[in-house]
């Protein structure tokens, strides 16, 4: 049995990965929630996955991920105008 996938599923898979290090990064206290770094993890992340679903869509998954990449946009937006504010 061989694992043959298209270019999609890679570009999910990798995706997945930075999600799950992001998430394991905040949890070992090596990053915080509102850092850039977390943020774009996330979002790269979230995005690889929706990519993923060019070649089985899956609405549920889809939602998910939108609200995911949607979320991360905001929070590095606010961390930037945070920072611009900053002396």
């Amino acid at each position: 049995m061989t694992l043959q996938l298209a270019w999609y599923d890679w570009i999910g898979l990798v995706g997945t990965l930075m999600v799950l290090v992001a998430f394991f990064l905040l949890q070992a206290g090596r990053v915080v929630g509102t850092g850039i770094v977390y943020q774009l993890l996330n979002l790269f992340g979230a995005a690889g996955v929706l990519v993923s679903l060019l070649g089985s869509f899956n609405p549920a998954v889809f939602l998910l991920e939108l609200t995911w990449v949607l979320i991360s946009g905001y929070g590095i937006a606010r961390t930037l105008r945070a920072r611009g504010r900053t002396p």
